[in-house]
């Protein structure tokens, strides 16, 4: 017992006793706190009224991201909606060696580059050594390959190994390759237009883009608040042309093969759709293909038809006619003799073969394609009012059309073609002056739609899935009486039917024509060459098409547009009767004109 109670009282000893904590360590503390308070509550004050706005952009920037527009052109179709001209996506692949891992590699850990250059040979059909060497001693920036397309793009993806980039970029495409070449132009490396509709519709064939700006939150998901209006807004318009395709690949495969054929310079074939001014097709040759023009010669890039100026030669003598009819100095029932030679000015004209075809009337002048006729007919129109009227016909002004690079064609001044008499005479078989082809088929579609001269043109406009935008177009102007143009357009028929035209018979179809073999000067000295051309107008009994063929300079004997232009001319009407469904012609139906 005395054991235990001396314990207890032991236990008791070691106790400590409480004292008060003195008042000056209780203040000490308490303004340390009051300290910190204020200093936090001071800081707080400094980055909300005074740091706001710039923590709150740093903020954005965080939340922010910001994706520029490619700067991607609208696509391009023919009148069927096959795709001519288009944009796809391509890839450039980016190294940067120092930031190499796989995934699941530990933090810190850096792959080797022939580790990487082992897995990208099999994707980009590159041998390890070559990726190897255009990495060389390079930390970071180094482009391994472009124009990778989205499924290789998608291979690499996959692999997901860090320091592997992928940019994408618009690469323009030509699903027809050299087939519109002559009318769409191309796109250099850089995407800057070079040629054709490319370069001369420029602002209408980019897209309306714009940069998209979203808010992400903690977790990267896009925020419904700040997405500026129209961001979401895809542009859907497309450029429509008026060609077609098929009737294209037709006149450009037979074009090109009536080149080789004879040796030629270059050829071209327009249709036209005479009520108003659309081309079905305007294929020219020699062309190249823009998904590789640096393989070819810059002089290729321009299109021929509107941009070269020649003598239409005998292709002209319907338009005379015309004219003579419409001043009156000519009846449709007259005739002409053609005694194969005649002197104007002191200089004789005669007909291409020499010879003298007596007395004709004004089908059989066309049948023959009588020049010394033509001369005598147009000699009873007056010099003055015959060059007003080729100015009126806009031989020297540059035509309002969209193809590119057009120019206007050339014409004596009003003073030379008056006072000299063998200006009016050669302008009467369709020399002394020049236009381009594109404005000989607009004449030639005048004779056949009743006297208008309409704008000849290629595009339709931009269309979407709800829009359309198509540019105004002027309404054709009349120039010539229906009655006179209905008469040369039946005079026209006789060609085809008996006249140096007859290898453009369609069996069922009643057709009009003209051919051409005009005599090409160089230098405006001398005849050196050949132009050989045929134009036709079909169906006769309601025209709606022209159909223009022109070949330059074939160099092999018996070149004439009987031989050289009329052959292709007849490939593309049959194809163009097939592709437009035109019924054959009523075999009782008469061209009451004839008969004025």
């Amino acid at each position: 017992m005395k054991r235990l109670s001396g314990a207890r009282t032991r236990r008791k000893s070691k106790r400590l006793k409480l004292s008060p904590v003195p008042s000056i360590r209780l203040k000490l503390i308490f303004a340390i706190l009051s300290l910190g308070l204020m200093g936090l509550l001071g800081r707080t004050f400094w980055l909300q009224v005074f740091q706001s706005r710039v923590l709150e952009a740093h903020a954005r920037e965080f939340q922010t991201e910001k994706k520029r527009p490619l700067g991607t052109r609208r696509s391009i179709l023919d009148r069927r909606g096959r795709l001519v001209a288009l944009d796809e996506e391509r890839y450039r692949l980016w190294a940067h060696p120092r930031y190499f891992q796989f995934p699941g590699d530990v933090s810190g850990i850096r792959r080797t580059p022939e580790e990487v250059a082992k897995k990208l040979s099999q994707l980009l059909s590159t041998s390890t050594d070559e990726i190897l060497l255009d990495l060389g001693d390079r930390s970071s920036g180094v482009k391994l390959a472009e124009n990778l397309n989205q499924e290789i793009a998608h291979e690499i993806r996959k692999l997901r190994i860090s320091g592997i980039d992928l940019e994408a970029y618009p690469q323009r495409i030509y699903p027809q390759g050299a087939l519109f070449a002559n009318v769409v132009g191309f796109l250099d490396i850089d995407r800057r237009p070079q040629a054709g509709l490319e370069l001369s519709l420029d602002k209408h064939l980019l897209r309306e883009e714009k940069a998209s700006i979203l808010r992400r939150g903690a977790d990267g998901t896009p925020l419904p608040d700040d997405i500026q209006p129209g961001v979401l807004n895809m542009d859907h318009l497309n450029l429509h042309l008026t060609l077609d395709t098929r009737l294209q690949e037709v006149a450009t495969k037979e074009l090109a093969a009536q080149v080789k054929r004879w040796d030629a310079t270059k050829g071209v074939v327009i249709v036209m759709d005479i009520t108003n001014g659309e081309l079905l097709a305007l294929a020219s040759t020699p062309s190249y293909n823009p998904n590789s023009y640096w393989n070819y010669s810059p002089i290729l890039f321009k299109e021929w038809s509107v941009q070269d100026l020649f003598e239409p030669g005998s292709t002209f003598k319907p338009i005379n006619l015309a004219l003579a009819l419409e001043e009156g100095v000519i009846d449709p029932q007259g005739k002409v003799n053609d005694n194969g030679i005649v002197n104007v000015g002191g200089w004789s004209l005669s007909n291409w073969d020499r010879k003298p075809n007596g007395i004709l009337d004004f089908a059989e002048v066309l049948q023959v394609s009588s020049n010394v006729g033509m001369v005598k007919i147009m000699q009873k129109l007056n010099p003055t009012d015959y060059w007003e009227w080729l100015r009126k016909l806009g031989l020297d002004d540059k035509p309002q059309t969209d193809l590119p690079g057009a120019v206007p064609g050339q014409l004596k001044a009003k003073e030379i073609f008056v006072k000299q008499p063998i200006e009016p005479a050669v302008a009467a078989f369709g020399q002394g002056f020049s236009i381009t082809p594109l404005k000989l088929a607009q004449l030639h579609a005048l004779i056949a739609n009743g006297g208008k001269l309409v704008t000849p043109h290629i595009t339709r406009g931009l269309i979407g899935d709800d829009q359309e935008y198509s540019p105004p177009l002027e309404e054709g102007r009349q120039v010539l009486s229906p009655e006179v143009t209905n008469t040369v357009l039946g005079w026209m028929e006789t060609v085809v039917e008996k006249g140096s035209g007859q290898s453009a018979q369609v069996p069922g179809y009643r057709i009009g024509g003209k051919t051409g073999t005009a005599q090409k000067s160089k230098n405006g000295k001398s005849y050196s060459s050949k132009i050989c051309s045929f134009v036709a107008s079909l169906p006769i009994e309601k025209p709606r098409y022209v159909v223009l063929v022109v070949v330059d300079e074939p160099q092999k004997p018996y070149a004439y547009g009987s031989t050289v232009a009329v052959p292709v001319a007849k490939k593309v009407i049959e194809s163009l009767l097939v592709i437009e469904k035109i019924p054959p012609s009523a075999k009782n139906n008469t061209f009451l004109s004839m008969k004025d």
